[in-house]
């Protein structure tokens, strides 16, 4: 692959960081401040963008910002990796900006130039560990991802956001602190450097007992990916406003996790010797775990949003099993994953938030006839979940399809079995709220005719998501050719 000293993907990590102080100087001015994050969010994407087609043609975009030590640089680098995960969060920023407004102006929230001055924090954060071109680099912007999501989770600042924020915090930064940074000074020392190769650079460095101690660690350390039992940060930090549950917590946090423990498995191990050392297998069984776990307590959430974090920390354990499969087939399905999950489930809290706004109802059992006062909501409700349960015609069929053949191809039938299991306990946990939705006497209905669909703002964005998840299912072509190329197959 060709290199090209490029500093696109630093500006690309700035824009929204530079964007912070015009926001915070335009607080009097809502319309004004919101200016200022849609200009930063369609910068930020096009510099991701029109790095695409350099990418597809096999050049491999880097810049270094400064040498550390010999060995380890804060350097950024855009590979197919990163660049689909990096497309997938700033294409997302817009649209969950547009859905704020709607939101936290349809409920007259407090502290809003607050919650856009870290929200773009977070997504330069994010976007930071997309192009990351090594560990050291990685680690750096995945806690400043932590404290930068901090006062979006404490956002009500009452006593339940407090508790959550420091559940949070212990579950996220304790992680990192405890296991990834260990785990990285021995690597560090292992191998003499903490760039990422693409035959892993601990590969044959130590024993398989060592390996498995550090994989170990470094898929806990990474609590973001919620692998059990370092899951419980998430379901609390559901406190936050649900655009913050929609952006961080179904596509930027939760998937720097699972991307984080990607990058591991293949710039770290590499493949070839986790394939041989059979390594593989004890993650994929800790993903196992965690699906079929999740998916039993989401069916026992009557809390809509509780309901699709428990969803959430059972699909991610899809990504992770992906990895873990080390089969091409499976590998392509985990990534592919990230983007076809991240759509289908921004989709569902969009939903969630907009159902809140116009009737301030938070539960399931609250919501039967809500279909019939707010069609364009639970359509789109319906299409989300399709693609979190992996049905055509929603991209999330494509990425579960894969999937399943890479569990074939790894010659894995209990994860075979897993698969299909989770998603039957996915339809049946997300479907029938769809049927109470729309399938109900009048007698039954909780609604009468003075609820209806929520602003625009709430409800322009929900539809916009879901149509993309359709449209996936027809033009998967870039996410499947940049998961081949990320892998080389």
């Amino acid at each position: 692959m060709e290199t090209k000293i490029c500093i696109r993907p630093l500006l690309a990590i700035l824009v929204s960081l530079i964007a912070v102080a015009p926001i915070v100087l335009s607080s009097k001015r809502p319309n004004l401040r919101e200016g200022w994050t849609f200009i930063a969010g369609i910068i930020k994407f096009s510099l991701v963008a029109s790095m695409v087609p350099l990418v597809l043609d096999g050049v491999r975009l880097e810049y270094t910002v400064a040498q550390v030590l010999p060995g380890m640089a804060i350097k950024l680098a855009v590979d197919p990796m990163g660049l689909m995960f990096a497309l997938v969060s700033s294409s997302l920023w817009i649209v969950t900006s547009a859905y704020s407004i709607g939101y936290m102006r349809g409920l007259d929230e407090h502290s809003q130039t607050r919650y856009f001055s870290f929200f773009a924090i977070a997504l330069s954060s994010t976007i930071g560990v997309a192009f990351s071109a090594n560990l050291f680099t990685m680690y750096l912007f995945y806690e400043m991802l932590s404290l930068a999501t901090y006062p979006l989770v404490t956002h009500h600042q009452d006593d339940e956001s407090r508790y959550s924020g420091r559940k949070y915090l212990a579950f996220i930064l304790g992680t990192s602190i405890g296991f990834v940074l260990p785990a990285m000074l021995i690597s560090y020392n292992l191998a003499g450097t903490l760039e990422f190769a693409n035959n892993g650079f601990l590969s044959g460095t130590t024993s398989k007992t060592v390996m498995t101690v550090l994989l170990i660690m470094f898929v806990f350390g990474f609590a973001k990916a919620a692998i059990m039992p370092f899951h419980g940060w998430l379901p609390a930090a559901m406190v936050a406003p649900t655009p913050v549950s929609a952006l961080l917590h179904a596509v930027a946090v939760v998937k720097v996790g699972v991307f984080s423990i990607f990058r591991i498995i293949t710039g770290v191990f590499g493949t070839d010797m986790l394939r041989s050392l059979e390594l593989g297998t004890v993650v994929a069984y800790l993903a196992a775990f965690t699906i079929i776990i999740a998916s039993l307590i989401a069916l026992s959430q009557d809390g809509l949003k509780r309901r699709l974090a428990f969803s959430t920390i059972g699909q991610l354990s899809y990504i992770v099993l992906g990895a873990a499969l080390l089969s091409p087939k499976g590998m392509s399905g985990g990534l592919v994953h990230i983007a076809m999950h991240a759509f289908g489930k921004i989709t569902l809290f969009f939903c969630a938030g907009a159902i809140y706004v116009a009737t301030r109802k938070k539960n399931i059992s609250d919501m039967v006839g809500i279909g019939k006062r707010m069609p364009v909501t639970m359509i789109a409700f319906l299409i989300g979940s399709m693609s979190v349960i992996g049905l055509p015609p929603t991209g999330g069929f494509f990425s579960k399809w894969y999937l399943v053949l890479g569990t074939i191809e790894a010659d894995q039938i209990v994860m075979l079995f897993v698969l299909l299991t989770s998603s039957l306990l996915n339809a049946a946990y997300f479907l029938p709220i769809v049927y109470k939705a729309f399938f109900c006497t009048a007698e039954e209905s909780m609604f009468d005719d003075k609820v209806a669909e929520a602003p625009v703002w709430c409800v322009a964005p929900l539809s916009l998501t879901a149509l993309v998840s359709i449209a996936l299912f027809f033009y998967p072509t870039l996410f499947m050719r940049l998961a081949e190329m990320a892998l080389g197959v």
